[in-house]
């Protein structure tokens, strides 16, 4: 008998969680009902949003309920089905949740092919992390040729994606990363026009020294202090598109807002927040570009891969360390 192991949300933290958060549960596997198939998960999605899953309020998602899966994407086998969309053998992209196998009713299951691309770019560049980085920064930030883009957590997993669209695009692009070994990264492997190291810089100095003439995209997903500086050299029209907010979520207080909020009105600038779910309905046409764009080599896809649903809690701590580099996921 195959048994299944799960991950699932023991109480709600307060500030960044510890590792009683969870537990990791041995479980046995239901037999399957018509219309169900048995999935058996190969690599699971870490991102910074899973935190704010853990809360208990009113959010584009319902929190995880107490006694609960964690919630996470990620990419498995079908070892069994009793449908008609789905057969054994064929390898899915969907909402897995941090465990070993799941039982589950096909709706919310995508096909995915491991002869076209290894199975973890189907979670880094051609699963979630590569749709928010295209629709983000293509349909919110509206880029266009020559203009001035500037990334935060540009070393992370959607914002080094955003980073290298921007410059297909024929962007001027500045990112934001903490160390100097990301920052050369990010113009040395990805292309970028010039990096700031905000452990290590001052950052309002800097970007006046790379952005002379302003701002006219910021694509972010810190929040906090750098959005605040970022928005004192926006130019006119220029979009903030507002992806995350990594530097708030573990926050015991209020989240900071942005004190310079009236740079908006004076430089009739936008800022908007989106969620990529919204797109699903357009997934397969952001993929197929970005699948052009690899085979082409105009797009790197960097996954940073930990083996194993028992190193969950010190894999996902790596996110608010800034510890990994380019897309995170575990191996199961």
């Amino acid at each position: 008998m195959i048994e299944n192991k799960q991950l699932l949300l023991r109480k709600r933290p307060i500030g960044l969680p510890d590792a009683d958060t969870w537990e990791l549960v041995h479980t046995a596997i239901p037999a399957l009902q018509d219309g169900e198939m048995l999935i058996k998960v190969h690599y699971i999605s870490l991102d910074p949003a899973m935190r704010g899953w853990l809360n208990e309020v009113k959010s584009y998602l319902p929190p995880v309920g107490l006694g609960e899966v964690m919630r996470a994407g990620g990419v498995g086998e079908v070892l069994e089905s009793k449908n008609d969309l789905f057969q054994a053998g064929d390898f899915v992209q969907g909402s897995t949740g941090v465990q070993t196998h799941l039982v589950s009713a096909p709706n919310g299951w995508y096909k995915i092919d491991p002869r076209l691309a290894p199975l973890p770019l189907y979670l880094s560049a051609l699963g979630m992390t590569g749709m928010t980085a295209y629709f983000g920064l293509l349909d919110i930030g509206q880029p266009k040729a020559g203009e001035t883009v500037v990334v935060s957590a540009a070393a992370g997993a959607v914002g080094s994606i955003v980073g290298q669209i921007a410059k297909i695009k024929g962007c001027r692009v500045i990112g934001i990363a903490g160390g100097a070994e990301k920052c050369q990264q990010l113009v040395d492997k990805w292309g970028f026009d010039g990096a700031i190291d905000y452990k290590n810089e001052e950052v309002k100095t800097r970007l006046k020294a790379l952005c002379p003439d302003g701002i006219d995209v910021y694509f972010d997903n810190v929040g906090g202090d750098i959005l605040d500086m970022v928005l004192t050299r926006i130019r006119r029209n220029a979009r903030i598109v507002i992806c995350g907010a990594i530097s708030q979520y573990n926050n015991t207080s209020a989240a900071k807002g942005p004190s310079n909020y009236l740079s908006l009105l004076v430089n009739r600038a936008r800022m908007e927040g989106f969620v990529v779910f919204d797109y699903a309905a357009r997934y397969r046409e952001a993929a197929l570009e970005m699948g052009q764009w690899i085979l082409e080599g105009k797009l790197q896809s960097t996954e940073h891969i930990e083996a194993g649903i028992e190193q969950f809690y010190p894999a996902f701590l790596k996110l608010f360390k800034g510890e990994n580099r380019g897309k995170l996921m575990l191996k199961v």
